[in-house]
């Protein structure tokens, strides 16, 4: 009976002995498992810190759109108005150099300053010069009429002098005509002296003279024209009116 009882009293202390093992085991278990929890809070961490960094990546995104937003917005704004502000502007002035030079309209008095200048070649002759001194271009047709003092008729025209082409006179400009006088030889009649001049300009369908004359002075000695008298057709050169 004792022996048993002894017996019993082994398997018992090997019994608690295999549990305090076991429970030995795992208390080393929960020495990991406090380990892991120290991963854990370091893997807890690093996400923190990932979040940290992944916010301030959206910050600094969010910051660079919104300041590119900004400027984006702001370039546009401010470039739209300096556009918006300067380009029709500008646009409204070109459209309005052309406007207000307006319609060509005809050469005459009242728009150009006559000339009258007399020339030492070809001898014998006149030159007249006429300027458009108007805002808008002028048209100068035909050739001139000129009636010199006491004269009765209007001197013809020399027909091989006529330009390919109607003068046109921007403001400003100039265009010319020749007045051949009087013969060079002599030949000629009715030689006299003339004191005054007068220019009047022809309109389109060249049937009559428009608008305001030209009363351009005379040298003071006058000018000597006989019978002989003619004119050139307008020109745009000089050197057109003084080759005839």
């Amino acid at each position: 009976m004792s022996d048993l009882r002894t017996s019993r009293t082994r398997l018992a202390a090997a019994a608690v002995t295999a549990v305090l093992a076991a429970l030995s085991l795992t208390a080393c278990n929960d020495g990991t498992g406090a380990h892991d929890e120290g991963a854990a809070a370091t893997t807890s961490t690093s996400p923190s810190s990932g979040a940290a960094s992944s916010d301030a990546d959206s910050n600094s995104t969010a910051s660079t759109g919104s300041t590119g937003s900004t400027g984006s917005t702001g370039g546009k704004s401010t470039a739209g108005s300096t556009t918006a502000g300067s380009k029709p502007a500008a646009g409204a002035s070109a459209s309005k150099a052309p406007g207000s030079a307006g319609k060509p309209v005809t050469c005459e008095g009242s728009n150009t300053k006559t000339v009258a200048a007399p020339l030492n070649r070809p001898v014998n002759h006149m030159l007249l010069t006429v300027t458009n001194t108007g805002s808008k271009a002028c048209f100068l047709y035909g050739y001139p009429s000129v009636q010199f003092t006491d004269a009765q008729s209007e001197p013809p025209v020399i027909e091989d002098s006529q330009p390919q082409a109607v003068v046109t006179l921007e403001p400003g400009q100039s265009g010319y005509a020749a007045i051949s006088l009087s013969a060079t030889d002599g030949s000629s009649t009715n030689g006299r002296t003339a004191k005054s001049l007068t220019v009047y300009f022809y309109g389109r369908s060249m049937s009559g003279n428009v608008g305001a004359a030209a009363h351009p002075p005379l040298p003071a000695k006058g000018a000597y024209i006989d019978d002989s008298i003619k004119v050139t057709y307008w020109q745009q050169s000089m050197s057109d009116a003084t080759n005839w």
